[in-house]
């Protein structure tokens, strides 16, 4: 249980299992926020993979529109050294995503999963569940502990 310094969990799945000290907590709680940080940077490396996707789709109509303005010799020059470029050696963004996902991505959410399996029960975000016992008013309406 909690010490005086801690006013308890929200509910039981997130409570705080016997035995588990500050440090795990707080060690826990900021694992979680890194994780939540590597979900941002997925979503980041998903969103460049799209945006580099549709520019490689746009300088199709670049080459068309300099084919028609007569300027062959920079169509060609797009359409040579630009389209369906790598982004990285032999890698299109698609494959960079793969690397990601399968690699760094998979390991940091297998290390997250197993501390809490390992430290906590498998019991989630009992940091900010503590945090929001502390914080909240009781009985002021939009204080509720759950749902």
């Amino acid at each position: 249980m909690p010490d005086k310094q801690h006013a308890g969990a929200v509910d039981e799945a997130h409570s705080r299992p016997s035995g588990l000290d500050d440090g795990a907590v707080e060690a826990l709680g900021e694992l979680s926020k890194a994780l939540e940080t590597i979900h941002r940077v997925r979503g980041h490396l998903y969103s460049a993979h799209q945006l580099v996707g549709g520019a490689d789709l746009t300088l199709d109509r670049v080459v068309k529109l300099l084919r028609e303005a007569g300027h062959d010799e920079m169509a060609d020059r797009v359409e040579h050294e630009l389209l369906g470029r790598n982004v990285l050696p032999g890698r299109w963004t698609f494959q960079i995503m793969e690397e990601f996902d399968d690699g760094y991505y998979a390991a940091f959410q297998e290390v997250e999963r197993d501390a809490r399996e390992k430290l906590a029960g498998g019991r989630r975000h009992i940091y900010e569940a503590e945090m929001k016992e502390r914080r909240r008013t009781h009985r002021m309406p939009g204080h509720e502990a759950t749902p």
